[in-house]
C-alpha cells in the first residue's frame, strides 16, 4: 500500500448483514466480485461497548438522521456481528482472496481477533481517544489503520504516538467525517496531505458520504486506502444501508479510484509519448493548389490545415506576398526553402 500501488479499497460490512450469516457471506462474495482488496468487520458486543441504560445520555440524539432517539445498547445489539460468525466470514474472505480484518472495541475483541490470526487492525474514529486499546492493537506488531473522525490534531498525534510507541511500524491514518451519512462539504479532503506530512505515514479516507465522488477525489490528494460501507441492496434496509454502496457501485469505486491513481502521473507539463500521433495532426501551413516557380503566395494557394509538417500557422502573414522558388504540388507542406 502506498504511492507505487493502486488504491486499496476496503469494504466495511458493519451491521449490513441484518442479523443473517448467509447475508454476511453473500456480502463477502459481492465484495470480492467487485474487485475490492479488503473486507472489514466491527468486533464488539453491546455489553462490551456500553451498558443497558435508559438514561438520556445513553440514547442517540433525536435529530440524528438515521438513529435518532435509539437506545445505544439496543442499537449495538442490532448492529453487532456475532463473534461466532467471525471465523466463517474470515474463512470465506480468504478463500475469495480478500484481506479480511476488523475494528476491535476492547481487549476481548483483540483476544478473539488474535485467535483468528487477523492480518491488521483498524481503530474506529470514536476509539481514537482509547490509547490503551491502540497500544494493545499496536503491540501485536500488525499494521494499524487509525480513523480520525471527531479528533483534533493533538488527539491524532497522541494516538499516533501511542501506536508507534507500542511497536507499530506500518501505520495508515484515515481522514474521516464521523457523521452518518456525511456531507461532502464536511469532507475537507485538502487535509489529507497535511495528515501525511504531519505524521509521515500513508493516508487514506474513511468515507461516509453518498456515492463514490469524494473517495475518488481523495486519491488525487494522496489517499492510498479508501473505505466505504457496503450492502447487498440499500432497499433491504439495515443499520448502515442508507450511506452504503451496493455491489455495482463498489465495482465502480474500484475502477475509478484506480483510474484516478493512474492519472496522477508526474509533476510535468508537456506532451507525452502517447500523443505523438496527435501531434502530427496539428495544423501547419500547406500548399493547397498546384503552383509554379515565381507564383505569388496567396491565401488561395496556402492555408493552415491539418496535418503538421509545415511552417507554424502564425507565419501566414510573413509568407503571403512572397514568391515560390519552385514548382510545388498541392498537398506539400510549406517550408522556408519553397518561398
Amino acid at each position: 500500500m502506498g504511492d507505487g500501488h493502486r488504491p486499496f479499497v476496503l469494504a466495511e460490512m458493519s451491521g449490513n448483514h441484518n442479523g443473517d450469516l448467509d447475508r454476511a457471506l453473500a456480502i463477502v462474495d459481492a465484495v470480492a466480485d467487485a474487485g475490492a482488496q479488503g473486507l472489514k468487520l466491527q468486533t464488539y458486543r453491546a455489553d462490551t461497548i456500553t451498558i443497558d441504560s435508559d438514561q438520556p445520555r445513553f440514547r442517540v440524539g433525536d435529530d440524528h438522521e438515521l438513529w435518532g432517539g435509539e437506545n445505544l445498547y439496543a442499537l449495538y445489539e442490532r448492529a453487532h456481528t456475532p463473534w461466532e460468525w467471525h471465523a466463517p466470514i474470515f474463512e470465506r474472505a480468504r478463500e475469495r482472496g480478500l484481506v479480511a480484518f476488523s475494528s476491535p472495541f476492547d481487549r476481548t475483541a483483540i483476544d478473539l481477533l488474535e485467535s483468528l490470526d487477523v492480518p491488521a487492525y483498524k481503530i474506529a474514529s470514536a476509539e481514537i481517544v482509547d490509547l490503551p486499546l491502540i497500544r494493545l492493537a499496536a503491540s501485536t506488531g500488525k499494521p494499524l489503520i487509525i480513523s480520525t473522525g471527531t479528533a483534533h490534531v493533538g488527539e491524532i498525534a497522541a494516538a499516533v504516538e501511542a501506536a508507534r510507541g507500542a511497536g507499530c511500524e506500518q501505520l495508515v491514518v484515515l481522514g474521516c467525517t464521523a457523521s452518518y451519512p456525511a456531507s461532502p462539504e464536511d469532507s475537507n479532503l485538502r487535509g489529507l496531505p497535511l495528515l501525511r506530512d504531519l505524521f509521515d505515514c500513508v493516508v487514506g479516507l474513511s468515507d461516509h458520504t453518498h456515492g463514490i465522488g469524494a473517495a475518488v477525489a481523495a486519491v488525487a490528494l494522496g489517499a492510498r486506502l479508501v473505505e466505504k460501507h457496503v450492502t447487498l441492496a440499500r432497499a433491504d434496509g439495515g443499520v448502515d444501508s442508507a450511506f452504503s454502496l451496493e455491489p455495482a457501485e463498489l465495482a465502480s469505486l474500484v475502477t475509478e479510484t484506480e483510474r484516478g491513481w493512474q492519472a496522477l502521473g508526474q509533476a510535468y507539463v508537456g506532451p507525452t509519448a502517447a500523443e505523438d500521433q496527435t501531434r502530427l495532426l496539428r495544423r501547419s501551413l500547406c500548399v493547397v493548389a498546384d503552383v509554379r516557380a515565381g507564383d505569388v503566395v496567396t491565401s488561395e494557394n496556402v492555408r493552415s490545415i491539418r496535418p503538421g509538417g509545415g511552417l507554424p500557422p502564425d507565419l501566414i502573414d510573413v509568407v503571403l506576398g512572397r514568391r515560390f522558388t519552385a514548382d510545388v504540388a498541392r498537398g506539400t507542406a510549406l517550408t522556408w526553402d519553397l518561398v
